[in-house]
């Protein structure tokens, strides 16, 4: 058989094009965002991939290649049509590339056709990001080979074009994912728990652009808001004359305010006048065009942006934290890990990238921790664009796989140094962080001491979650479920980089028929009450012990993972306004009153059997006579906490209780919720009707809801019954429920700062220490506090001067804390009458509300302390009018 030419192959191609582009459609994903119906061969990802270096000729070369899986030693296959068809640049194993399989080793292949107004111009062939190692060929010649799966790379391949027709574009890749000691992030080939499925391939937008053989190959853009002016350095590719000018010019709204000339490789100084500064509340970005002059000829020309902001560390209040433009400003922010159920690795479109900063917005977020991935250009020009303060992760190498295969440290290193020169421009991007919780960690010191040196305009991160070496600007904790906060640092600041973790299953927006997260809840509200709670333990963190900065585990589900504010499809799951309230520390938490009390303080007599009786034993008439009886709560070591109760290991309990409400009005009753803690699935009942159920486990007592038919069978000032399965699968188990009125919601109308009532108001105790007296629970004072006695019950009483109306209280505690105690109000100091009541207290700081109630005093009367010392309260707020 006759070999065909070249020429005559890629025509051949070329008219294959048409059908492939007839032929591709996505493979079936579990689930999918709303943005993956706008994806079609003709519209892969068409925007500009490069906004900070932009140029108005070229050639985007997304869309349906042809594609099949390779093996070790394979022949190039030049002018051989390939067996499937994949859609660049979605990742092979996603859904839209439609594909959805896994293959270490892939080959690629396409024609293109240079544009005839490019003659004479020099072709570049730019790539976004391919995982992990790449050989590119044109026309059957290598053009070369690239290692790293995060990072840009380009090839001047004018030597390999042939003259005239379609040029053919042939890409090798390998990728071996946790069979070698690259970075790679969250990915894995093996997903389940924190680990994610791996994007191999092309994953970011390829495309051709002309260029003359003198051309801008990159900028460097540093702002100095101190010296009012910013340093720009053009540097350059090709042959360059030596005459040759850089012109920079700066323009704010279209209007130029500033031009430039200077050589090209060096600083130009540029003078900015009364600059507007960047910050997540203004994000004013100035625009950039910039100019490669030979006499009077421009040879090249590009369009950019910058933004006047400076990150540093100050001293505030005697403490270090982080500065945004010379001011602390507290940085609230979510983990994103930049993961989508149908593109993996690669969003379906750019208004999907530009959705997810726009939601974290809407959450009232200032910042985001962007978790061991580096993302497309386009997603950091919307941080820049919308005003996002980032954290850019380093992606880690061998991430929780016991370092089975060793970390490519050369590989790591080289990776490090290339994601801080590509994306130094970025004004939103404000740190680097060089680790995550240790994995793939090594010579942190002089790591820390090269990122530094490369970038000093930033800060930098030595590890988020440890090791720790004692060096970079950060010192960055992680805790789970609630908060932390570090311990001082004299030369670092302090932030809580991973807390919550709070796990919502929405049926129909999961990708898997279960999930859970580090705390689990039942509802909507239920996620936006624990929030709350976690953030005022934050602004306790940042008031008394001066921490700068705090990141939420996360924004969005993925995979298995159900703990984000949002579904992996990117569904709501809470109320945005009141996380953003929340995020203001103006989140108000809801009081609860005792019905039927769990056994978390004293035991409760519960009827049990853990031999599974008859259909009806739900029922208030079912004979429970032959059923055992003990204390709760019940768990596996010690059955129903009884001393002489049998020591049981079944996988089920069946459990019974009477109990009479007391009188309820109609509303009251709407207002019922269980305070349970099950391990694993429960089933509860109220007088034979369904209540609530869940499957999963939770890991700390918490407030569900009761199903309204259960709700309307309940009869205040008479016995109920109430019955409980519970059902474990395997290892511990534990169960236990009561019965709570939550007190409806009191709106603050305006801040809690303005409306507190007992600010410098006289104070009366029923004890007080030397150094810590009653008069410094209201001072505002962040340092100083009350301490009593080291005993029960203690109280702290403020004269408010007069009447007042008051529906709400902000405490603020040192860690001895109270956990059990009354808000009471009284009008002559001597009869008291409670207004709320808190049981279990999560502490550091809670936020209580309850019905509006008029008095003139008000004291927080403890009845039980959370620790052996005393009660410390650095603050006692209340708010009405």
């Amino acid at each position: 058989m006759k070999r065909l030419h070249s020429a005559t192959i890629i025509l051949l191609l070329l008219a294959g094009s048409a059908h492939a582009q007839a032929d591709w459609k996505p493979a079936h994903s579990r689930i999918e965002t709303r943005w993956a119906k706008d994806v079609s061969p003709t519209n892969a990802l068409p925007d500009y991939p490069r906004p900070q270096l932009a140029r108005d000729r070229w050639q985007n070369l997304n869309g349906v290649w042809e594609y099949q899986a390779g093996n070790e030693g394979d022949a190039v296959p030049t002018g051989r049509t390939l067996s499937s068809k994949i859609l660049v640049p979605y990742p092979v194993e996603s859904a839209l590339s439609g594909v959805m399989e896994h293959h270490d080793r892939l080959w690629y292949r396409r024609a293109f056709t240079v544009p005839s107004d490019w003659r004479g111009k020099q072709v570049i062939l730019n790539f976004g990001a391919v995982d992990f190692e790449s050989e590119v060929y044109i026309n059957g010649k290598s053009v070369g080979v690239h290692r790293g799966g995060y990072l840009p790379f380009s090839y001047n391949i004018t030597p390999f074009l042939t003259k005239t027709g379609p040029q053919e574009l042939i890409v090798r890749v390998f990728n071996a994912v946790d069979n070698a000691g690259e970075p790679r992030g969250k990915q894995t080939l093996r997903p389940g728990a924190i680990m994610y499925t791996a994007s191999t391939g092309i994953w970011q937008t390829v495309w051709l652009e002309p260029v003359s053989r003198a051309s801008v190959q990159d900028l460097k853009i540093v702002p100095d808001i101190d010296a009012r002016r910013v340093n720009v350095t053009v540097n350059t590719a090709g042959d360059l004359d030596p005459n040759t000018k850089a012109v920079v010019t700066v323009l704010a709204g279209g209007v130029t305010i500033k031009t430039a000339i200077g050589r090209p490789g060096a600083p130009l100084s540029i003078p900015i006048d009364h600059p507007k500064l960047w910050s997540p509340s203004r994000p004013f970005l100035y625009d950039l065009k910039v100019k490669l002059v030979q006499g009077n000829t421009t040879t090249d020309q590009i369009s950019s942006y910058f933004g006047m902001r400076k990150i540093s560390i100050g001293v505030d209040r005697g403490v270090k934290k982080m500065f945004l433009n010379n001011k602390f400003v507290f940085e609230i922010g979510p983990l994103d890990q930049g993961f989508w159920p149908d593109g993996i690795y690669t969003a379906p479109t750019d208004a999907a990238l530009k959705g997810d900063i726009a939601a974290m917005k809407n959450f009232g977020f200032n910042m985001v921790r962007k978790h061991i991935k580096i993302e497309p250009a386009r997603w950091y020009y919307w941080t820049d664009k919308l005003g996002l303060l980032v954290w850019q992760d380093m992606p880690s190498a061998n991430s929780y796989s016991g370092d089975r295969i060793p970390v490519d440290k050369p590989e790591f290193e080289a990776e490090l140094r290339d994601m801080v020169k590509t994306h130094w421009n970025s004004p939103s991007i404000i740190m680097w962080d060089l680790f995550n919780e240790g994995q793939g960690q090594f010579d942190t010191p002089r790591l820390t001491d090269m990122v530094k040196t490369l970038d000093p305009s930033r800060l930098v991160n030595q590890a988020s979650g440890g090791g720790y070496f004692g060096v970079g600007d950060v010192m960055d904790v992680h805790g789970y479920p609630p908060p932390v906060c570090p311990a001082p640092s004299a030369t670092q600041a302090l932030a809580c980089g991973e807390y919550g973790g709070i796990g919502l299953f929405v049926s129909g927006h999961s990708w898997n028929s279960s999930g859970s997260g580090y705390a689990n809840v039942q509802s909507s509200e239920e996620l936006e009450e624990l929030y709350g709670k976690f953030s005022g333990m934050i602004q306790k963190f940042r008031d008394t012990q001066g921490m700068s900065a705090a990141v939420f585990t996360q924004i969005t589900d993925v995979e298995g993972e159900v703990n984000g504010l949002m579904t992996y499809d990117r569904t709501l799951k809470c109320d945005p306004a009141a996380i953003a309230k929340a995020n203001r520390f103006e989140y108000v938490l809801p009081a609860y009153r005792e019905i039927m009390p769990t056994s978390e303080e004293d035991d409760r007599a519960w009827k049990y059997t853990t031999v599974a009786p008859a259909s009806n034993w739900i029922q208030p008439s079912f004979d429970d006579t032959e059923w055992q009886q003990g204390s709760g709560a019940y768990d596996n070591e010690s059955t129903l906490g009884a001393d002489d109760a049998p020591q049981d290991r079944a996988g089920d309990i069946w459990l019974r209780r009477k109990f009479n409400p007391g009188a309820l009005s109609a509303q009251q009753v709407r207002q019922l919720v269980f305070r349970d803690y099950h391990d694993l699935g429960i089933d509860i009942y109220i007088n034979g009707v369904p209540a609530f159920s869940a499957s999963d486990l939770v890991n700390s007592y918490q407030y569900h809801p009761i199903g309204p038919a259960a709700q309307q069978s309940l009869r205040p000032n008479a016995e109920n019954e109430i019955a409980v399965h519970c059902h474990q699968k395997f290892g511990g188990q534990h169960v236990d429920v009561g019965l709570f009125e939550r007190i409806p919601d009191v709106k603050a109308s305006r801040s809690v700062q303005a409306m507190s009532l007992t600010v410098g108001k006289p104070t009366i105790s029923s004890s007080e220490s030397a150094n810590n007296e009653a008069k410094y629970a209201t001072d505002r004072a962040p340092e100083t506090r009350w301490e009593s006695q080291w005993s029960d019950p203690q109280w702290l009483a403020v004269d408010l001067g007069k009447e007042a109306t008051i529906d709400h209280a902000f405490l603020s505690w040192e860690t001895a804390r109270a956990s059990d105690y009354e808000i009471q109000v009284s009008d002559d100091a001597k009869t008291w009458r409670p207004a709320a009541f808190v049981h279990k207290a999560l502490g550091n700081y809670d936020a209580i509300r309850f019905q509006p109630i008029q008095a003139r005093w008000v004291r927080i009367y403890g009845t039980k302390r959370a620790t052996g010392f005393g009660y410390s309260l650095y603050s006692f707020d209340v708010y009405g009018k």
